[in-house]
């Protein structure tokens, strides 16, 4: 193995454990200190309780988290995984945008569109970090 590769790979390792940190730390606040904030971003389309959502998506969100902080084995699983969630909670970003929302200091639609241009962002993340991205692209 080369040390570019040796490079590369810890990267990515160092990148996976963020990640987890991240999703884990972004769970425990849906269901603590920020869950009205996540409520707010639940699609007003969407038939089901808003607090339900916010808590679901915070469990799904931890055991994400913990997933890529424990599981290596199956870290590219994992984070086809965290892709796909990011993927699905994308319309909760756009329902902020479009409905002028404020939340999470997100106050204008300059930030609120700001912040839609950093989900495809955490789900090159995903992919990248878990070696994901390089069985995406060969597929």
């Amino acid at each position: 193995m080369s040390n570019r590769t040796r490079l590369g790979s810890w990267l990515r390792a160092i990148s996976q454990v963020g990640l987890g940190l991240f999703l884990t730390s972004a769970g425990y606040s849906h269901l603590t200190v920020n869950r009205l904030e996540f409520q707010a971003q639940v699609p007003t389309w969407l038939p089901l309780d808003p607090d339900f959502v916010v808590l679901a998506s915070g469990v799904v969100e931890i055991a994400l988290g913990l997933s890529l902080l424990t599981l290596w084995r199956f870290r590219v699983h994992v984070g086809l995984l965290a892709a796909l969630f990011f993927v699905a909670i994308f319309p909760g970003n756009i329902n902020q945008f479009v409905n002028g929302i404020n939340a999470f200091g997100l106050n204008t639609d300059m930030s609120r569109g700001v912040r839609l241009l950093f989900q495809p962002v955490l789900v090159l993340w995903a992919l990248w970090s878990t070696g994901a991205l390089s069985v995406v692209r060969r597929r």
